[in-house]
């Protein structure tokens, strides 16, 4: 097997090809691609990844960084109608994202050069606030967005936020995943992965029976939890998960459905660009 073709392992860690896993996470209805927000060797996996599958079948883009209510931006965006400063303005990315734009702009210019829809997936930080301080009662129904409660989240991906969140510390009020102390942060948590589920539902339901390839942070879609699971409390059951790794980063069983392997990335100095 060539080192391209093993660079992709299963949740076993048995390698795999990438046409292969391309074809079999193409069956889904929902395809997450995770990422750590920073990292440009991600995002270049994204792309990759998402340009594979959209030569399999027609695809949609749901991003986390976007709130679902500017989809008619992201819609005039992808029929050419927005320069990329008009759009990055018109998305207000400075404040509902705010990471550097060039991280992202490769997989919006994907999108429009190849007219595959983008959506927005999030909600108002607002929203995600009142949840986590008061729970779901302490926020009237018409300002929910119309997300429903979410599915309470299984105890491995509670242990996988936990740990992901720098786990028991001594400046920290919970020392357990368990503790009562860590339900405020996994209610607010579990808005966002209530609101991402909730907006792919919806691009599901676009002409075409599209695949949904969703864009967002790892600690989304890891160990069951997240958007797969409140994916499942809708109705969506088959939802493959795909992470980028690096090469000495142990890949743990049950973490997602494929890991790709990344290759280290070099360091280049002045005297060597010039």
């Amino acid at each position: 097997m060539s080192a391209q073709a093993s660079r992709w392992i299963d949740t076993a860690g048995a390698p795999i090809t990438h046409a292969a896993l391309l074809s079999r996470v193409a069956q889904s209805q929902v395809v997450l691609l995770g990422e750590h927000h920073d990292r440009p060797d991600h995002h270049r996996w994204q792309l990759h990844v998402a340009a594979g599958l959209a030569a399999l079948r027609p695809v949609v883009l749901g991003f986390e960084m976007f709130p679902a209510r500017l989809d008619p931006v992201l819609a005039e965006w992808v029929a050419g109608g927005l320069s990329e400063p008009e759009f990055l303005a018109r998305a207000e990315w400075p404040s509902v994202w705010g990471f550097p734009p060039e991280l992202y702009l490769p997989l919006f210019r994907f999108c429009r050069e190849c007219t595959v829809p983008m959506v927005g997936l999030n909600v108002a930080r607002s929203l995600v606030r009142a949840v986590g301080a008061g729970g779901w009662e302490s926020v009237p129904e018409d300002q929910r967005e119309g997300l429903t409660v979410p599915s309470p989240s299984p105890l491995p991906y509670r242990r996988f936020i936990f740990e992901l969140t720098g786990g028991p510390r001594p400046d920290r009020t919970a020392q357990s995943p368990e503790d009562p102390a860590f339900d405020r942060f996994v209610r607010a948590q579990e808005v966002w992965d209530r609101a991402f589920a909730t907006h792919i539902r919806a691009a599901l339901r676009r002409p075409g029976a599209p695949l949904v390839i969703g864009i967002m942070g790892m600690g989304h879609v890891q160990f069951g939890g997240g958007v797969p699971w409140q994916l499942a409390d809708l109705g969506i059951t088959r939802t493959s998960v795909l992470i980028p790794r690096d090469r000495d980063q142990p890949f743990r069983p049950g973490a997602a459905d494929a890991a790709y392997l990344l290759p280290p990335v070099l360091e280049v100095s002045a005297a060597d660009a010039s």
